[in-house]
């Protein structure tokens, strides 16, 4: 019987194993769909489907640099006891790896075959799952490239090299000496892991960001109750106080604490002997952007108990 994609995706979407897992497990039961999860459960694979609504916000940000190119994952847990595993941390870091060659797809990145394994990325961490006893999975990563020039990186609450908490990625294109550009990277990769910047450039900024803050602004400024003219400079004022804030190259250097991203730049490439470009960067701090589950414990030690809390 011809194994479909969307026999695969079926299997995977009711057990959470990884796909080459499913297809193995639809061609050894010719296409059962019931039979295929009880293959997989005598496997031991299908124990993960069991953990995979819980709410994974933990784990580790990995980074691996190589020649001119740098990538960064983000593969979540849902304690940071897990985090502190050996064996997570060495997926983690394999992962990272393999994510050089990924193009900054996570689909692309999760059926790559994992190393020694025989299987992909996404059975790795299923198996991962049903051995360690909690959700994880492989949230999103990024690739940085340049022609010429560097890519550096820097790991913030580093448990180990290349694996922490925060994991930035800076791109500078330029001709120039490549020892100087490095060292002019790293300060400016942790300086975006204190200040954390939305873009580069005020026109790189989302603009629905930036008209939601407009908004604001303008509604602060009218409840002051000064004339249009003065209401529109103030406003004016604010945005451009707004773009010093969290465009980088308008940021004041944390490094010195006094130049202007920007003009750190223009002055580096005396030392660099060329001009410098920040092309790019990236930042990742882990579990940003997941909600996770409020919980009243008490409420909960009372349920248990049977009786209100």
């Amino acid at each position: 019987m011809e194994i479909t994609a969307a026999m695969v995706k079926q299997l995977r979407d009711s057990t959470g194993v990884g796909m080459m897992d499913c297809k193995k497990a639809l061609a050894e039961t010719n296409g059962d769909m019931d039979a295929a999860v009880d293959w997989l459960r005598t496997r031991g694979l299908a124990k993960a489907a069991k953990k995979a609504d819980r709410v994974a916000a933990e784990g580790l940000i990995g980074v691996a640099t190589a020649g001119n190119k740098a990538a960064v994952v983000e593969v979540n847990s849902e304690t940071d006891f897990v985090a502190r595993n050996e064996q997570f941390q060495n997926i983690v870091g394999s992962v990272a790896k393999l994510a050089l060659d990924a193009d900054g797809d996570v689909v692309k990145l999760g059926e790559m075959p994992f190393p020694g394994s025989g299987h992909s990325v996404s059975a790795e961490l299923t198996e991962a799952i049903a051995k360690i006893g909690e959700n994880m999975n492989l949230r999103r990563t990024a690739l940085v490239e340049v022609t010429d020039g560097v890519v550096e990186s820097y790991v913030h609450n580093a448990v180990k090299p290349g694996l922490g908490k925060i994991g930035i990625l800076v791109a500078l294109e330029s001709t120039g000496d490549k020892a100087q550009l490095s060292a002019l990277g790293k300060q400016l990769a942790m300086h975006i892991a204190a200040t954390n910047p939305l873009a580069i450039t005020p026109e790189e900024l989302d603009q629905d960001v930036v008209a939601r803050e407009r908004s604001i602004i303008l509604e602060q400024v009218k409840e002051s109750g000064k004339p249009a003219e003065i209401a529109e400079k103030m406003v004016e004022g604010r945005i451009r106080k707004y773009y010093e804030e969290v465009t980088l190259l308008a940021q004041t250097f944390v490094i010195d604490g006094e130049t202007k991203v920007g003009d750190a730049l223009k002055k580096a490439e005396k030392d660099v002997g060329a001009p410098v470009k920040l092309a790019k960067f990236v930042r990742y701090a882990l579990g940003e952007g997941i909600e996770k589950a409020e919980s009243d414990f008490a409420a909960e030690v009372a349920a248990t108990a049977g009786v209100k809390a």
